[in-house]
């Protein structure tokens, strides 16, 4: 991982970290804009990451529901 994706993925752990805590949805979007008026760069970067992180969020909420279901219904043996 580069340096420019390394501190966009700190920067959207800590985002979204805070998004969850204040239960403020607008936050990524005031952050990105902070960044985009200094870097498009890291803007472009930042949103990456935060897409990155809260899709692999869903999987995982997702994966956790299908093995409880599974646990709770196995299928019956052939």
């Amino acid at each position: 991982m580069d340096f420019l994706e390394q501190v966009a993925d700190g920067l959207a752990k800590e985002v979204l970290e805070a998004e969850r805590l204040m239960d403020d949805e607008d936050l990524v979007n005031e952050i990105m804009k902070t960044i985009g008026a200094s870097s498009t760069t890291l803007e472009e970067a930042f949103l990456t990451a935060v897409r990155i992180r809260r899709a692999e969020t869903r999987a995982r909420r997702l994966l956790v529901e299908k093995v409880k279901e599974f646990k709770e219904n196995p299928p019956e043996p052939a």
